[in-house]
């Protein structure tokens, strides 16, 4: 039995897409260590930003603060404060990660991972990284040249790793509770209709604004046939709540639309059992709609960087899972027809949710953990 502490370091956060699989791969991290009876496990999280202080506590994650600063692909007068930003980042990362001396550091990308896995470069600890788009962010192309392993989400962002020993196609590291089937009674507990079609609408955990504004043009007609739940985003609840108010005055199915600020992953879970299709932009939430095995229309975000959502949703959509609306299309009229030829079609839907189960892996984060407590024992 070992023990010595073992140390694992996750960089990433800024958003929920870089910050959920990692709590995905810290989950499948510690019940392989129990498995294999590996105690004295020590986990870090590296970031400007906690994002969600319950689950690294319900982990037993330990927050490491380290600054970091965005680059915006325009002039920016914030550009250069965060530059600076980033460059005290690395001098704190580097101090942090000299004296826990960590055994391995994971990388998600993103912005806020950058110092740590600066400093895992220059203190020479071996860094494992996963990239959950076809287009790698600058940080892991950066930190690829260098990184142990690269596990990845899309087979076609091989071409941007320099090598491709190092690759493993694992798929998106999925939180343990979005891949359970909870056995709760979805209507009961988000209050739905029974016996009307649901319809899951999500943006990401901001919502989506361009999408809430057209759903809200087509509402009227949408809840006369299904019922919507809604995940707005916090910055958008009440805006949307209270336009939904107006556009559904005097319908007689106002009930059939369900907002949401925020759905837990439990909620989230619940929402897609009970629900035929899902509306959602084409981030890391690809991975969970392929999991609940549900047809899809995705609508990518136009402003990613380098276009990745655009990337993922067409490299989805080739399975047959979904069909793909660019945003600068998606008028109201449109929105409504692809949605109804969807929800009137039996054959359609079950073959698309044929094509999101071809797509979908589960094991991902499971596999990632192995190879990062491979890497620490290898030196016990």
């Amino acid at each position: 039995m070992n023990t010595r502490t073992m140390k694992i370091v996750f960089a990433g956060g800024g958003t929920g897409g870089h910050f959920y699989p990692i709590i995905a791969i810290a989950e499948k991290v510690v019940e392989v260590a129990e498995q294999e009876h590996l105690a004295g496990l020590k986990l870090y999280y590296a970031s400007n930003d906690p994002y969600n202080k319950d689950l690294l506590a319900l982990l037993r994650i330990a927050f490491m603060p380290v600054p970091a600063g965005k680059w915006r692909p325009y002039f920016s007068l914030r550009n250069f404060i965060d530059v600076l930003k980033t460059f005290y980042g690395c001098l704190v990362a580097l101090v942090e990660l000299a004296i826990i001396y960590p055994d391995v550091v994971f990388g998600k990308g993103g912005y806020a991972s950058f110092p740590s896995l600066f400093a895992a470069r220059i203190l020479r600890i071996p860094v494992v990284i996963h990239e959950s788009d076809i287009v790698p962010g600058k940080v892991n192309k950066w930190i690829g040249n260098y990184a142990m392993r690269i596990a990845l989400s899309y087979p076609e962002a091989e071409k941007y790793f320099l090598h491709k020993d190092r690759i493993a196609q694992t798929g998106q590291p999925i939180r343990k509770k979005l891949l359970e089937i909870p056995a709760d009674d979805p209507y009961g507990t988000l209050t739905l209709e029974r016996g009307i079609p649901v319809i899951l609408v999500v943006g990401g955990s901001q919502g989506a604004g361009k999408i809430n504004e057209h759903l809200i043009d087509i509402m009227p007609r949408l809840v006369q046939h299904y019922q919507v739940v809604h995940q707005t985003g916090e910055t958008n609840f009440a805006w949307m709540k209270k336009r939904a108010e107006g556009a559904l005055a005097g319908n007689a199915h106002t009930g059939r639309y369900h907002p949401f600020a925020y759905l837990d992953s439990q909620n989230l879970a619940l929402a897609a059992k009970a629900s035929t299709l899902v509306i959602s932009r084409a981030g890391s939430g690809i991975f969970e709609i392929a999991i609940w095995g549900k047809p899809s229309i995705l609508i990518p975000l136009p402003l990613a960087h380098d276009d990745h959502q655009r990337e993922n949703a067409y490299s989805y959509a080739r399975t047959g899972a979904a069909i793909v609306i660019e945003e600068q299309n998606l008028k109201s009229e449109l929105f409504f027809s692809v949605i109804t030829a969807i929800m009137n079609d039996q054959a359609k839907r079950e073959a698309m949710e044929a094509g999101a189960r071809s797509f979908a892996k589960s094991d991902a984060a499971e596999k990632i953990a192995r190879v990062l407590l491979s890497i620490i024992t290898r030196h016990i």
